[in-house]
């Protein structure tokens, strides 16, 4: 298992506001519309240069946000923030290949305060109360709900590697014994005691590895019902917490 893996850390919030878009960058946005020059524009803005099918599924992720905006009517500035906002949660989900749902949960309330809330100069108050909690449903349908595809998109995956080295100390202890109390054996009857020794070593580990492979795929039963619990789980409280879409009239 890599050493270097991040673990899951609570995020600090900050204003984004013109962090990734300039006003000029959003005067061009603004002019563009089909979904391919949109994409193009914001590959170039955003500076993505990742392999494919990486590079797609970020930049469907940003034009889908756009769109978004333009659909509810939202200023550049608020166009500009939203697209950053989802792309520092994104840049947060994936930092790690662990499961750090909640942390990317709290991170996304947290940025959406700092621009809901006038208190300068840590916060804006960029969205009314209505428009926050209708860029929260569309947060957590577009991106928070599929977090764990955008992970295994963006991220390595962590393997365990586990190596089983059989030691036949005993048997060669054993050996020597018989050896040294033996010494005027005949050279035939060392070589049978030699073979029945090492068949006993075959198969004691053959008896020892059985045995951890059995142990070890009821462990790894146990982790795949638990991983699935607790997505299961996960989802449930993003339900339950998940507030009523208010439409704009």
């Amino acid at each position: 298992m890599d050493t270097n893996i991040k673990v899951p850390r609570d995020l600090i919030a900050k204003l984004l506001l013109w962090t990734d878009i300039s006003f000029h960058d959003m005067e061009v946005i603004d002019q563009i519309q089909s979904v391919p020059d949109l994409e193009s524009a914001l590959c170039s803005v955003l500076a993505v240069d990742l392999p494919e099918p990486k590079k797609g599924v970020l930049l469907e992720l940003y034009v889908q946000t756009v769109l978004f905006c333009r659909q509810q009517g939202f200023s550049k500035e608020q166009t500009s923030a939203l697209v950053s906002i989802i792309k520092s949660i994104h840049e947060a989900n994936i930092e790690t290949p662990l499961n750090n749902s909640e942390h990317c949960y709290k991170y996304c309330n947290d940025l959406l305060l700092c621009h809901s809330v006038r208190r300068p100069p840590f916060s804006v108050k960029l969205f009314s109360l209505e428009e926050a909690n209708c860029v929260l449903n569309y947060i957590q349908d577009h991106y928070l709900r599929h977090d764990k595809l955008y992970k295994y998109i963006f991220t390595p995956q962590v393997k365990l590697d586990l190596f089983l080295t059989y030691s036949g100390k005993g048997g060669e202890g054993l050996a020597e014994d018989e050896s040294a109390a033996q010494a005027d054996d005949s050279s035939e009857a060392q070589k049978t005691m030699e073979e029945e020794t090492a068949e006993a070593s075959v198969d004691l580990k053959a008896l020892v590895e059985q045995e951890v492979k059995e142990q070890m795929e009821q462990v790894s039963k146990q982790l795949d019902q638990r991983i699935k619990e607790t997505a299961s789980e996960q989802s449930s409280r993003a339900q339950s917490a998940k507030p009523g879409k208010k439409g704009k009239k």
